[in-house]
């Protein structure tokens, strides 16, 4: 593994800083990004208007479609050297990182020249529908319906988690046509206009006190059968592309991180004391620091594989169980450390940061597989290990026992 940039690549940084530096200013702290607030989003479509106007918006994809035909690479530092900035990020999350390559992979000549450069420019919003109520980390056991009726499919059901359904323009759908097949089986992809009549969004008030996730509800619901991606049936085959995609998209918990703990416990009183000389902190912070430095030398193992043109391996899965758990952690730390006092939340207050980071971060360690899931992940494509028993295995999805059952 090559920890160091290549000769083009420290220019190819050198060019990214420079851009950057005469467009955006430096973060300062942590960014709390509240997708409710209308200011923020345009200016998120304002500042993706601008990358894509001057190529790089998504480098990585094809000319035709917005890129600049970068290398992977290429790709991680560029957002390397975004994210030293304070510029909004994370309204095209799951567009770009998630809808995007499934739209690359699978939609017609004519469906990738219509919504990927809007996708790309921003002026187009995506979100993915997966989770149910009965769904969460077991995508293949969701229950909303796909019935064909000709060269349509009516769809009714619910979806839950949805992040920034509230916002956006267009989603990725995956549905059950078939019970009577295997639970991985009997799924099928479309994409779906947000705006279609029998869709409701309802936001879920969140511990944070934000909004950004959603119940979406359909009530026959017309999707023409264009808008199918993949063959009748491919539903999970194309869902699993998503879900790498989103591995890698949603990998790392920003936040309160070991420096800001450092920082924190410096200037905080400990009975008189700097609570940085207390042994426990102390142990804490250098746990958070190493880490850290773990975290970076995994990503950097997969910035070297893509660099030599390969396909990361399932190590995003560690970077996500790491980072969430340090992030709660960490913002326990900063609440603890002011004993009761701790649990008031004034918004000008330092401790903000900490209370973001404790009350989110459980989120973070749901969101794109929960923990236990991605352990499974490791323990079965990293370590070899045998697959859990499933009591599920080659039965009809109808058969499978529920609690209504």
């Amino acid at each position: 593994m090559d920890f160091n940039d290549t000769p083009e690549q420290a220019e190819f940084r050198k060019t990214c800083r420079k851009w950057l530096e005469d467009n955006a200013k430096l973060k300062s702290g942590n960014q709390v990004e509240d997708f409710a607030n209308i200011d923020f989003l345009k200016a998120g479509k304002d500042w993706q208007k601008k990358k894509y106007d001057a190529g790089w918006a998504m480098l990585h994809w094809p000319k035709e479609y917005g890129g600049i035909a970068a290398s992977a690479i290429e790709r991680i530092i560029w957002s390397e050297e975004e994210s030293k900035f304070s510029v909004p990020r994370g309204i095209f999350e799951i567009g770009l990182g998630m809808c995007g390559p499934v739209m690359m992979e699978y939609a017609s000549e004519e469906q990738k020249s219509r919504y990927l450069p809007p996708m790309a420019e921003g002026s187009e919003i995506w979100c993915q529908l997966f989770s149910e109520p009965s769904a969460g980390s077991d995508v293949a056991g969701l229950r909303s319906k796909a019935v064909q009726d000709g060269d349509k499919w009516i769809i009714n059901g619910q979806k839950v988690w949805t992040s920034g359904a509230h916002f956006s323009d267009y989603g990725i759908l995956v549905v059950r046509h078939d019970p009577n097949l295997d639970k991985h089986k009997g799924m099928t992809f479309f994409f779906v206009d947000m705006k279609s009549p029998g869709i409701e969004v309802k936001p879920i008030k969140q511990i944070t006190g934000g909004s950004s996730f959603n119940e979406v509800y359909f009530t026959d619901v017309v999707i023409p059968d264009s808008q199918r991606l993949g063959e009748i049936g491919d539903g999970w085959k194309v869902a699993i592309t998503t879900l790498m995609n989103e591995r890698l998209a949603v990998g790392d918990a920003n936040g309160a991180d070991a420096e800001e703990a450092f920082k924190w416990a410096k200037n905080q009183d400990d009975s008189g004391e700097p609570l940085i000389n207390n042994k426990s902190a102390r142990a804490s912070i250098a746990e958070w620091y190493c880490e850290a430095n773990g975290l970076k030398n995994t990503k950097l193992r997969t910035m070297s594989a893509l660099s030599k043109g390969e396909t990361p391996g399932p190590e995003a899965s560690i970077t996500k169980i790491v980072s969430a758990n340090k992030l709660q952690d960490i913002g326990n730390f900063g609440i603890d450390s002011l004993d009761m006092a701790g649990m008031l939340k004034p918004d000008d207050s330092e401790v903000q940061s900490f209370h973001n980071a404790w009350l989110g971060a459980p989120g973070l360690r749901i969101a794109g597989g929960t923990d236990e899931i991605l352990k499974n992940v490791i323990a079965e494509r990293v370590l070899g290990l045998p697959q859990d028993p499933r009591a599920d295995k080659n039965i009809a999805f109808k058969d499978i026992p529920s609690g209504n059952s």
